[in-house]
């Protein structure tokens, strides 16, 4: 059965910009009031200027923010967490700081959001974490990312358990064009995506708007809990 998000409230914590943003519209699209929380309030106001989403602050590696943001907010239908922090290297280029990061924030974090929000909401509610296809298919220099993406997977099964019958699912993307890859510089980026085309199934590498679709059909689906949801084109098949 699936449940319409039409007037109920949902927070999605993450940038204003690539997955996080498209999330957040589609989220509001499908009817929902958003709030889009995150460290940079004054970098999410300016990209959320339009009725029917608010901003808020909120630092996931510092749980008293959790808790101030959960008790300004009240009562939520649905939390959405798109945070990470990025952690990729080979064994050697990782350092202690770094692997730390990125588990504070995409785990602990979404583990402080379940703490902080469930509580107050509805039974039909639930959370939508991301996890990501490093956490099946080992490659090198994702080391820390693939073990982060993989704790995200357990802790979305853990808590589909403990919080019943609030739904716990995660989102597990490939390869998506978004800013994320612009560090690398246009030659790099251009050849990792064809690289990615050529091997993946699908024959490309996803799209953000894919990837908000498979969330907004997660906070819908009221049957759906404890899952990882691939939406990779199948790049961990090959």
């Amino acid at each position: 059965m699936a449940a319409s998000l039409r007037d109920r409230r949902v927070l999605v914590v993450g940038r204003g910009s690539g997955i996080a943003r498209a999330v957040t519209l589609a989220v509001r699209a499908a009817g929902a009031t958003v709030v889009a929380a995150g460290r940079d309030e004054r970098a999410l106001a300016a990209a959320y200027d339009e009725p029917g989403i608010e901003t808020a602050y909120v630092d996931l590696s510092d749980e008293a923010t959790v808790a101030a943001l959960a008790g300004r907010l009240g009562p939520v239908d649905h939390v959405v967490s798109t945070a990470s922090a990025r952690a990729r290297g080979t064994l050697g280029e990782l350092g202690h700081d770094t692997m730390l990061r990125s588990f504070e924030v995409k785990v602990l974090g979404p583990l402080l959001l379940a703490r902080h929000f469930a509580p107050g909401m509805p039974e039909d509610g639930s959370f939508v974490f991301f996890s990501g296809s490093s956490a099946r298919k080992p490659v090198a220099g994702m080391l820390a990312v693939g073990a982060t993406n993989a704790a995200v997977d357990a802790l979305t099964h853990g808590l589909a358990v403990e919080l019943a019958p609030i739904r716990v699912n995660a989102v597990s993307p490939g390869t998506v064009d978004t800013g994320a890859y612009d560090g690398l510089g246009e030659r790099k980026k251009a050849d990792l995506f064809a690289a990615r085309a050529a091997t993946s199934p699908a024959r490309r590498v996803g799209q953000p708007g894919e990837i908000a679709d498979a969330v907004v059909f997660a906070l819908g689906s009221t049957f759906l809990t404890g899952v990882s949801l691939g939406v990779d084109g199948g790049e961990p098949l090959v």
